[in-house]
């Protein structure tokens, strides 16, 4: 973002779009570093001489101990403010991508991704709070759609990145470059955003007020980990091994392969982008609800198509519902969630629902090698995209909820 511009901008302004773009940045990096390994299985697991359902291990890697760092930089953020937090979240994420580039062998690239996975589950509560924090409550399920698609961002630009860049080894150096923009993130976050005033108003004084406020809503904790259980089986279940089913299935290589996933997750964006908006004008549980329906009824030709035109079509469509729901979630849970734990609370949820999918891509990995992808695929997503309309239905809504009041 260009600082002449910033100074320019009417300050609250500036401190919105400001607080709004380092948020996001650090989940489009934090997506970024998480599917370059995707996208890059087969190359880093010929680099370790290692299979492609042991490289998934990797991945569970992150997936797993993605709720530590929730729980570490959520707590943080509700004791000593959202900015802080997510400075410390954007330093350490350079850290650990630096490290990722520089593995000497596969064990310490496991231990390193499962690192990278602390960080990556502090980024996503810290950032979604402050941003739903300041951005207009009129607009709130659009911003929350730009957010989530963060993520989908991330995953285009790894696409692009391994698309230009891919060759045998070259991993290490999409890696290396990516500690930059995170880096700069913090910069922005740090020079101009403002902590946010719900957090001032109804901030803890010790991690015990925390804890207690904590156990006063564990009903509500239990439901967030079960919604994001479901919905992040329906993300990871269409994502993780999509690159390899063209892979394997169709024999794409690395750089059409790159191409035709870059393709689907711009379906992706639009969808978060549009079902937020939507979820604006209908309801948060509504637009989920319908985007669900359309990702299930998308199946046959995501995984089934007779040409790879008509796949790649089916996987655009694919992401535009899933991601499309998933655009809802930031907004949805952040209204749900209490003003003094809403930078611990949802994101914690979230992370332990990953941990309860961690397995969702060896999963599918597994049952590739016995029925093959298209049925695996097929079969798994039926059922995910079932519990995922139920816990929806199930929740609660607090639609344009004002923070900081009660």
């Amino acid at each position: 973002m260009d600082i002449t511009a910033l100074n320019s901008v009417e300050p609250a302004a500036r401190d919105r779009w400001s607080a709004f773009a380092a948020g996001m940045t650090g989940w489009t990096l934090d997506a970024f570093d998480y599917f370059l390994v995707v996208f890059c299985l087969t190359d880093i697991g010929a680099t370790f001489h290692q299979s492609d359902a042991v490289m998934t291990g990797a991945l569970f890697a992150t997936l797993a101990l993605r709720p530590i760092g929730a729980f570490l930089f959520g707590a943080m953020a509700d004791r000593y403010g959202r900015r802080p937090a997510l400075i410390l979240n954007l330093l350490l994420f350079s850290v650990a991508t630096l490290s990722t580039a520089a593995a000497p062998s596969f064990r310490i690239f496991l231990l390193i991704r499962g690192i990278f996975g602390v960080v990556m589950g502090g980024q996503w509560g810290i950032g979604a709070s402050l941003a739903m924090e300041k951005v207009p409550v009129r607009l709130r399920g659009v911003f929350s759609g730009l957010l989530q698609q963060g993520y989908s961002m991330g995953n285009l630009l790894a696409a692009i990145a391994t698309y230009f860049f891919a060759r045998s080894g070259s991993w290490r150096i999409i890696f290396s470059i990516a500690a930059i923009p995170a880096l700069l993130a913090a910069a922005l976050c740090y020079f101009f955003v403002e902590e946010s005033d719900v957090w001032r108003r109804t901030k803890h004084n010790s991690f015990i007020g925390i804890g207690n406020a904590f156990y006063a809503n564990k009903a509500l904790f239990f439901y967030m980990v079960l919604f994001m259980m479901s919905m992040t089986m329906s993300s990871h279940g269409t994502q993780d091994l999509y690159p390899t089913f063209l892979q394997r299935r169709w024999g794409v290589d690395v750089h059409m392969r790159s191409l035709l996933t870059g393709i689907t997750i711009m379906g992706a964006v639009v969808g978060g982008i549009f079902v937020g908006f939507l979820s604006d004008r209908i309801g948060r549980r509504r637009a989920m609800l319908l985007a669900i329906a359309g990702a299930m009824l998308t199946i046959p030709l995501w995984a089934f198509a007779p040409s790879l035109p008509l796949l790649v079509l089916g996987g655009f469509i694919m992401q535009f519902m899933v991601q499309g729901a998933w655009g809802v979630v930031p907004a949805h849970l952040a209204e749900m969630a209490p003003d003094s734990l809403r930078g611990s609370l949802p994101g914690l949820g979230y992370q332990c629902g990953v941990l309860l999918t961690a397995s969702t891509p060896r999963i599918q990995a597994t049952l590739a090698t016995h029925y093959g992808y298209p049925h695996a695929l097929a079969g798994t997503m039926v059922v995910i995209l079932c519990l995922a309309a139920t816990m929806t239905l199930l929740g609660k809504e607090k639609m344009a909820a004002e923070f900081g009041k009660a």
